[in-house]
């Protein structure tokens, strides 16, 4: 497949001034409001702090959503390269880490071979990538007032892949109809037992008794992406104590909850949440995305029965139980990377095994920011933080402004964004115009890379990575296809 871009829609550089996004905008037919203006330092809701029930505080409205690494040791180490990604969260002028990274809970369960893994034997490892947060925070704003860290706890499921890059070992709950196909594996490929999954979440739990013992204020449970955790929520045929009714499909994180509150006392969660899905979709005419054919589709959490709209009935349910359960800090997203990557992070240009946008990408950001408003409305107490805001690129402090101002979302967060401008939260709290040469343009090459097993990074605008050899790989990888 060719990952060069076929020009359709405007690029985000090209809107320079608010008329011009206006008028594309109404042009495009995409209801996505935003200031024009922006406020001065001492009048911007991006400084204001957030006050939590545990009696902490996050700094501010700003944070970097965690993101999931490609160049740690095959044992679950984290390397330079992962440090150099760390450091930019410290100096990065957001007051809350949300999870920093995705770090599996065992090694059958992490995503590509390079992923970080917590356990006794890398304890120390976690213990000191914190205490390099603290000490590059503190060195570039003079204290670590307001810093919130957690760290994300994850198990990939279905899309598992410990031990080669190429080879899935994934862990399933039930036989999808389209994703077994997609993904090489055959209908009767073997569900993961009960278990199994109890297994499980004492290894959560034990991952999170550890994530406590190394100075971490909280821990995410990963509910996101087609990960485990997202996928028992859409198990609605399987049996047994797991599958079926909602109540069911929410044992998981009800018993990791409980277990954790047991083991690790006074200890905040977190939840990532894809607070809603479609169907798969695959490469059309044109290499343009299409979904999957289907009458009916019942696997998408937060959908429509056919998996092409939005029913947030049992999203809302969700985040019912986790209020019930004692978690305050959510954070919304969307869909799978992996089967329907438009909805999670909008972007021009598609990673080396994607397709072409099939909408305007400004609309799937305003899709974003829709249900994280309908569900914070429905949610006062939550603290609801924001994704899907970097295409928006220039225009990302506007919208982020008129978002916070106008209370859809507690926080905006920031993904791959900082990858290549680690310091725009900072530049944006202090009222300081965006370099725009470090702005993120989705050129999608820090998911080609990983997917292609190279290491994690910005290849196109940081020069860490630009120079080394592993951008001629990937120039070669893009040319090929």
């Amino acid at each position: 497949m060719s990952t060069k871009y076929k020009p359709k829609y405007t690029r985000m550089a090209q809107l320079k001034t608010a008329s011009d996004l206006q008028k594309y905008l109404e042009t495009a037919g995409v209801d996505l409001s935003f200031d024009e203006t922006l406020l001065a330092p001492a009048e911007s809701p991006f400084a204001k702090p957030i006050s939590l029930k545990s009696g902490k505080t996050i700094g501010n409205s700003l944070c970097i959503l965690p993101m999931e690494g490609w160049d740690g040791t095959l044992d679950g180490k984290p390397t330079e390269f992962t440090k150099n990604r760390w450091v930019k969260f410290a100096i990065s002028g957001a007051k809350l880490l949300y999870g920093c990274e995705a770090v599996a809970v065992c090694h059958e369960g992490k995503a590509n071979p390079n992923q970080l893994v917590i356990n006794e034997e890398n304890f120390e490892e976690f213990v000191q990538l914190r205490q390099l947060i603290l000490d590059k925070h503190t060195e570039r704003f003079g204290n670590t007032d307001g810093l919130v860290v957690g760290l994300q706890l994850t198990h990939s499921g279905r899309f598992c892949k410990p031990n080669s890059h190429k080879k899935f070992e994934s862990k399933i709950l039930y036989s999808h109809p389209f994703l077994n196909k997609k993904f090489g594996m055959e209908a009767d490929y073997p569900v993961l037992t009960d278990e199994e999954i109890d297994d499980i979440i004492d290894k959560y739990i034990k991952a999170a008794v550890l994530a406590q013992k190394a100075g971490y204020d909280f821990v995410d449970v990963k509910h996101c992406h087609g990960y485990l955790g997202h996928e028992f929520l859409s198990a609605i045929d399987r049996p047994g104590k797991y599958g079926g009714s909602f109540e069911n499909r929410t044992r998981y994180l009800r018993n990791i909850v409980a277990g954790i509150q047991k083991e690790a006392p006074g200890l905040e969660m977190g939840i990532r949440l894809s607070a809603f899905d479609f169907l798969p979709y695959k490469k059309g005419p044109n290499d343009l995305g299409q979904p999957e054919e289907a009458e009916q589709y019942p696997y998408a959490f937060g959908g429509q029965q056919n998996g092409l709209g939005i029913d947030l009935t049992e999203t809302k349910a969700f985040l019912a139980l986790a209020q019930s359960l004692g978690i305050q800090i959510v954070c919304i997203t969307a869909g799978s990377p992996y089967y329907n990557p438009h909805l999670t992070r909008p972007a021009l240009f598609p990673p080396s095994d994607g397709y072409q946008p099939p909408e305007e990408p400004l609309a799937g950001v305003q899709r974003h920011i829709a249900v994280t408003d309908e569900l914070k409305k429905a949610f006062p107490e939550l603290v609801i933080i924001g994704s899907g805001y970097s295409y928006l690129q220039e225009w990302l402090p506007n919208v982020a402004q008129y978002v916070l101002r106008n209370g859809m979302a507690d926080s905006i967060g920031f993904g791959r964004m900082v990858l290549s401008y680690p310091n725009m939260p900072e530049d944006m709290i202090n009222g300081r115009t965006l370099t725009r040469n470090l702005i993120c343009r989705t050129f999608s090459d820090c998911t080609s890379a990983p997917r292609n097993g190279l290491i994690s990074g910005c290849y196109p605008l940081d020069t860490f990575y630009k120079k080394r050899p592993e951008a001629e790989a990937l120039k070669a990888i893009k040319d090929s296809m």
